[in-house]
């Protein structure tokens, strides 16, 4: 396949691209930059490997969860990539990136991914790979949570950045279990067919960031209402009726 490929949820911009066997990866200082220098990069590369974008099979992007910024920015590039060549989208979710790195790198099959969330929280779920399949199932859903609350099931390491970020809430952990890893693009590459294969492609008007925080997370506004019901509601419970 030719694909293009680019993660910017952490402040590490990866990029890659494949031209069915050849590959170029590259990794640049990501967060505020990554607006700047992901389209030039992006097209450097397929200039190395002869290609242009139209000669794409996909573009596969992260989708998150990760930093809302990238998250935005990587979304805003693949959208307007695969809308201006005609292309589909392969979205890739980070902690899934981070579980196939780490297979790939160290073999392991059971991976608690763990993102750094920021604002004292991670990211975090569980993945175990299934070798007849070949493919990753994740185990329950992501959440966002306080690292000290992380899970971590006999058998299984941790993979990621936040024990990095959180040193004090992993510290029970031997090192052989801390493994530390991004989400990049080569993984993405690598899991993009059966990604494929068992979703299909996806249309660039659907293309959207996983923004976790927001699905646990009431925004301020939200919870100033339920605190104003909540307080009219003890004052005069007659005045929530009729």
């Amino acid at each position: 396949m030719r694909l293009l490929a680019f993660d910017t949820s952490t402040d590490v911009l990866s990029l890659a691209v494949q031209n069915h066997s050849v590959l170029l990866a590259r990794e640049l200082a990501g967060g505020p930059k990554s607006s700047r220098v992901l389209l030039p990069e992006s097209l450097q590369l397929l200039q190395q490997l002869g290609l242009a974008l139209q000669d794409l099979d996909a573009i596969v992007y992260g989708c998150g969860p990760g930093a809302f910024t990238g998250l935005r920015t990587s979304c805003a590039a693949a959208q307007g990539l695969a809308f201006g060549s005609h292309l589909s989208t392969v979205p890739v979710d980070s902690l899934l990136a981070i579980a196939e790195g780490a297979r790939h790198v160290h073999g392991v099959a059971q991976v608690v991914a763990v993102l750094d969330a920021r604002m004292q929280e991670v990211y975090a779920a569980p993945f175990r790979w299934l070798e007849a399949e070949q493919r990753w199932q994740r185990e329950a859903d992501i959440q966002v949570m306080k690292p000290q609350d992380v899970q971590v099931p006999d058998g299984y390491v941790l993979a990621g950045n936040a024990f990095a970020v959180y040193p004090e809430a992993f510290a029970e952990y031997r090192a052989e279990r801390l493994l530390h890893q991004l989400p990049q693009a080569e993984a993405m590459l690598r899991l993009a067919p059966g990604l494929i294969a068992a979703q299909g492609l996806q249309a660039p008007s659907s293309i959207a960031p996983l923004y976790i925080r927001n699905k646990v997370a009431q925004t301020t506004e939200e919870r100033m209402r339920a605190r104003q019901a909540l307080e009219l509601a003890e004052k005069s419970p007659a005045a929530l009726g009729d």
